[in-house]
């Protein structure tokens, strides 16, 4: 019989609740696999025990990264790991987006503030600030040019804990159109889907966030098909992606124009299944060939 990790986290305060894990343990024990839940970080775990470990739900690696990146490559060589040690890695720093740029895929302009670099934070348009290696809106805020001085200390406290700062302009379309994120399983479009802005002016960076607001289905336009499989496309290792998340906004020409990528998850993507149902077999079905090569 086929084993499989569904591997997550432990729960807590900061950790939202992966509703889409039982219906996936249950819809592969079904289709004759023997599929649980997995803690990433319990060192009782045999990983060579299973054929595959498919990573869901570990909502807590973006604080725990050196931990979970060394998780990942021992996971790799013990067992098949979904997505790949060597795309955890590369994806799970946000600085892949300056690659993504030098492919040619359009991405939203960024820049970034290590420890000891000085801020020079923008005057004349709204911005965002965030960690590269940062989930479910941690540690994110949107400020003004009058916020400024909030900003450096923003800047400051995430130094303080070790994290790289980047900086972007605020997409202003995502409070017109969305965000829309296109979810890839098995190579393929599963579905897509369309929420609201997360980022409110004036919410504190280290207040929580509520990271998908307004979640709805979504058809993909013909534009934004081609941007996220650009993106892709320009991924290493792209032939061994059990799995994709692009997330797309709306650039300086709006909507109908050419989107932008803000962020490209193959680490842990919510799947949103809750909202599709219907992607639940194709799911299992892409699981299933993963974890036999």
């Amino acid at each position: 019989m086929t084993r499989i990790a569904l591997v997550t986290c432990r729960p807590g305060p900061e950790v939202s609740v992966d509703r889409d894990l039982p219906v996936l343990v249950r819809a592969l024990r079904e289709a004759g696999a023997e599929a649980e839940t997995v803690y990433w970080d319990d060192e009782q775990v045999d990983w060579g025990g299973y054929d595959l470990a498919v990573i869901r739900s570990t909502w807590d690696y973006s604080w725990r990264a050196a931990e979970f990146l060394a998780w990942a490559e021992r996971c790799g060589k013990a067992t098949r790991l979904a997505n790949p040690a060597e795309v955890v890695r590369w994806n799970a720093d946000k600085r892949y987006l300056g690659d993504l740029a030098e492919a040619g895929v359009p991405v939203v302009p960024t820049r970034y503030f290590a420890t000891g670099d000085t801020p020079d934070l923008p005057l004349d348009h709204e911005y965002v600030i965030k960690p590269t290696s940062g989930a479910g809106a941690r540690f994110a805020a949107r400020y003004t040019p009058d916020g400024h001085d909030t900003a450096v200390r923003h800047l400051a406290r995430m130094h303080a804990e070790g994290l790289t700062a980047m900086v972007q302009p605020y997409v202003q379309g995502i409070d017109v159109s969305g965000e829309r994120a296109l979810q890839f399983y098995g190579g393929r479009l599963l579905h897509a889907s369309r929420k609201g802005a997360v980022l409110t002016p004036g919410t504190p960076y280290d207040e929580h966030k509520v990271a998908h607001p307004g979640l709805e289905p979504w058809t993909p336009t013909p534009a934004e098909l081609t941007v996220a499989e650009r993106a892709l496309a320009a991924v290493p290792h792209t032939a061994e992606l059990l799995y994709a998340r692009v997330d797309l906004v709306d650039g300086e020409d709006g909507p109908g124009g050419q989107p932008r990528v803000m962020e490209l998850e193959l680490v842990e993507p919510n799947l949103f299944l809750s909202l599709h149902a219907g992607s639940v077999p194709r799911v299992v079905e892409a699981i299933l060939a993963a974890a036999v090569g």
